[in-house]
């Protein structure tokens, strides 16, 4: 299959950033939820993949356009302090750096609720210049990590588009984590999967939830959406507290979930896919893999906000070993 070697060959070679994180890097405004106050904690999928996979040990970079605001400072703050490379930060003298409204439901599940701090130019993340992309660090990354939110604008969808062009003609992979966000795009959901069929097709990584491949494919079975494709990716469908299943490197599997304390859901994804593409980068089976993976995400949801939550290596040694979960101190605010 073709994505065995792509993604289980763990030699870097000359490529000394493992994963390249391209995206939006934003403030995830929550409010109140049962005995927890409201709060602002720094997030957007790419940033708290970059920041997990530091955490993890696991070399990252993070392209991303952030506003030249306080919010845009406590963002650059949180990523260098993780040791994230930021050579490919842009920075927006107009355009402020996106907050998001969040509100979580009796599970801890959250809610997007529409943005703040818009002063009629749009936001920074969708400005991401394609031009002052960093080609020195697309060309030594093993992975190029992205989303689909950047294809909701112009820009930023051209910033993505060359991203992949350059990583893809250094010879590096491409992972594509759907994470649709309706509130994000200002057109349909039939136009934005029209939009995102070319991406698609050039994936050798796909992670989706459950209800993102219903949408995009019409089944949650990852053989049939890997099938459907035809480069063949490796996929990866998660279905939050029921677990994960996948197809890769030419085999099926399903995981279920750990039971943990739910306080936020936030960035469980994005610490899944960190755990998953360090646990594969360190050439670990699939299996070991998955599981590492499914701990990351679990970890995560016992903290408030996307990042603070975020385990390193031991702890999560620790909980797969005996289920001890590493002790929470409050989200930072932004």
């Amino acid at each position: 299959m073709p994505e065995t070697a792509a993604i289980l060959n763990a030699d870097a070679g000359v490529r000394m950033t493992a994963v390249v994180c391209l995206g939006e890097a934003l403030i995830d405004r929550l409010e109140p939820w049962g005995n927890q106050p409201g709060q602002d904690c720094l997030g957007g999928a790419p940033a708290n993949v970059a920041c997990a996979l530091s955490r993890l040990g696991t070399p990252a970079a993070l392209i991303s356009r952030l506003g030249d605001d306080p919010a845009g400072e406590a963002l650059v703050r949180c990523c260098a302090g993780r040791g994230v490379e930021l050579g490919g930060l842009q920075r927006d003298p107009i355009r402020p750096t996106r907050i998001v409204l969040v509100t979580r439901d009796a599970q801890g599940d959250r809610c997007f609720g529409g943005f703040s701090g818009d002063r009629g130019e749009g936001f920074a993340d969708q400005a991401l210049e394609a031009g002052a992309l960093p080609t020195d660090l697309l060309a030594r990354s093993r992975w190029l990590l992205i989303g689909s939110i950047p294809l909701a604008s112009p820009a930023s969808a051209a910033a993505l588009q060359r991203a992949v062009a350059l990583q893809q003609a250094h010879g590096g992979q491409v992972v594509l984590d759907v994470n649709w966000r309706p509130s994000f795009w200002p057109v349909d959901a039939d136009a934005a999967r029209e939009r995102l069929g070319p991406l698609l097709r050039q994936v050798q990584l796909l992670k989706l939830a459950a209800e993102e491949a219903t949408w995009l494919f019409g089944s949650t079975d990852p053989q049939q959406v890997a099938q459907g494709l035809p480069q063949h990716p490796g996929v990866v469908i998660t279905e939050g507290g029921q677990g994960v299943r996948w197809w890769l490197t030419g085999s099926s599997g399903r995981r279920p979930a750990p039971v943990v304390p739910v306080i936020d859901t936030t960035g469980a994804g994005d610490a899944f896919l960190a755990g998953l593409l360090h646990g594969l980068l360190q050439g670990a089976p699939v299996e070991q893999a998955m599981a590492f993976a499914c701990a990351c995400g679990s970890i995560v949801c016992t903290g408030a906000g996307a990042i603070e939550p975020q385990p390193d290596a031991a702890d999560v040694q620790r909980f797969l070993t005996d289920g001890t979960l590493p002790a929470m101190i409050p989200a930072p605010h932004a």
